[in-house]
């Protein structure tokens, strides 16, 4: 199968780096394809707060794996002293990964175009792939590659958006307006607890907001925080992937080594891991332990959990733990109906607004993107068994209704978690990104991978 012209949809980070290793590799053409305004940004970039910060070290941020030093020298390039150590704004990665795209573009020449627009359907013509879009125009292409990033949140349970105006329910917690129209009177309550609840607490004392925040989830457990530990005798094995023997080994070396250091050292492993567990053992993990796994595996820089304390010290942030029951309009705010964690009684809260934080949809049967329904629709997508994201196989392809994977279709980030789990950070996705354009480029038979 001949690829000369590869169209990406997305231009976030797994997008726009898949579009630079394209040229990286001497591979095909590409067509890098974003709906936004800014291309090379995304959700996570280009939606940031100056007061938003990396939760991962500038020395681990570099965008390809052959430079790992190349963030860490951007930002030491401008003047920031021991920057592999530095938790960099995440409007600074912005500007890294603006300038990656801007430089790409200039030094391409027509090897590498980006279009603003939406992509609404794609089908597949003998001989490639055509994507149908929004002001009716098509573009062709050998391969396509599906960059879409994080898609928006469920509705909280017991939240109908529709009874709820906007002023009072922010369904989007990326959405500008989250702090207009606010007193230090007022209390916001936050759904989740996890990072993005971190990211709008943060945003609202930026932007002076000085009344109340509650952040309610299941469990009430917040993110942990980075710290700086001495080196160790890292484990050499991939560990068993039954979860109750795999919680007994991470307890043992934690007392070891400490539990930052017991939760990294499983990072090589952790996507073969994934990859070799049963779906039992999958869905045991997700239903018990994905959400201590999430807190202790996705840390806050220090800065941040400093700033979180402080916050709830003084009383502007309250982190509790239940489960929402049902919400009113009344009088210019919100009741909300809820029953803490182990109790069987309901209570009352009165907020002024409610912002949705409780994390990425993922499940295909509930997304209302318009290219990802259409895709669903006539069977060229199916969503992974644990209903994650989008079904690929190791090399990125899409798998169809039919359970075939699709050698012209590969699907990159956060939606293919379900087949590899670790891919929503940095580190990760760069290196998805890499190989699936060494793949499109046919230089993956080189470095000992191939003959």
């Amino acid at each position: 199968m001949r690829i000369e012209h590869v169209a990406i949809v997305g231009a976030g980070f797994s997008g726009t780096l898949q579009a630079i290793n394209l040229l990286r590799h001497k591979g095909p053409r590409a067509t890098l394809i974003e709906r936004a305004a800014t291309p090379g940004l995304g959700l996570a970039y280009g939606a940031a707060h100056p007061s938003h910060v990396l939760n991962v070290r500038a020395g681990n941020m570099s965008a390809f794996p052959d430079q790992p030093g190349h963030f860490a020298d951007w930002l030491a390039a401008r003047g920031v002293t021991d920057a592999g150590n530095a938790f960099a704004a995440r409007v600074t990665y912005g500007e890294y990964l603006r300038e990656l795209l801007d430089a790409a573009v200039a030094t391409s020449g027509d090897r590498l175009s980006v279009v603003r627009g939406e992509v609404t359907a794609l089908d597949q013509p003998a001989d490639g792939v055509a994507l149908a879009m929004a002001d009716g125009s098509v573009i062709a292409a050998d391969a396509a590659v599906l960059a879409v990033g994080n898609l928006p949140p469920h509705d909280p349970p017991g939240l109908d958006p529709a009874a709820l105006p906007e002023d009072l329910y922010k369904g989007d917690p990326w959405a500008g307006d989250i702090a207009d129209g606010l007193s230090d009177s007022d209390t916001v309550l936050v759904i989740g607890t996890g990072l993005t609840m971190v990211d709008v607490a943060l945003m609202l004392e930026a932007r002076g907001f000085g009344g109340r925040i509650v952040a309610l989830s299941r469990r009430g457990l917040l993110p942990r925080r980075h710290e700086s530990g001495a080196a160790w005798d890292k484990i050499d094995e991939r560990p068993a992937t039954v979860a109750s023997a795999l919680v007994r080994r991470v307890r043992a070396r934690a007392a070891e080594i400490g539990w930052r250091n017991a939760v990294d050292e499983l990072r090589p492993f952790t996507q073969p891991m994934w990859a070799n567990a049963s779906a039992a053992e999958r869905g045991r993990f997700l239903r018990h332990l994905r959400p201590w796994w999430d807190v202790h595996r996705h840390r806050l820089a220090p800065q941040v959990a400093d700033r979180l304390v402080a916050m709830e010290a003084r009383g502007q942030l309250r982190v509790v733990a239940g489960k929402t029951l049902g919400f009113d309009p009344v009088d210019g705010g919100v009741t909300v109906n809820w029953r803490p964690r182990g109790q069987g009684n309901a209570e009352v809260m009165q907020v002024r607004r409610v912002v949705n934080c409780t994390g990425p949809l993922g499940d295909l049967g509930r997304t209302i993107d318009p290219l990802l329904v259409a895709l669903r629709e006539c069977g060229a997508i199916r969503p992974d068994a644990a209903h994650l994201g989008i079904d690929v196989n190791g090399a990125g392809e899409v798998i169809g209704a039919d359970g075939c994977a699709n050698r012209r279709i590969f699907a990159l980030g956060p939606m293919t978690r379900g087949a590899f789990w670790e891919i929503v950070a940095v580190p990760d996705i760069r290196r998805q990104t890499w190989d699936v354009a060494r793949r499109l480029s046919n230089a993956h038979w080189v470095g000992g991978e191939g003959l």
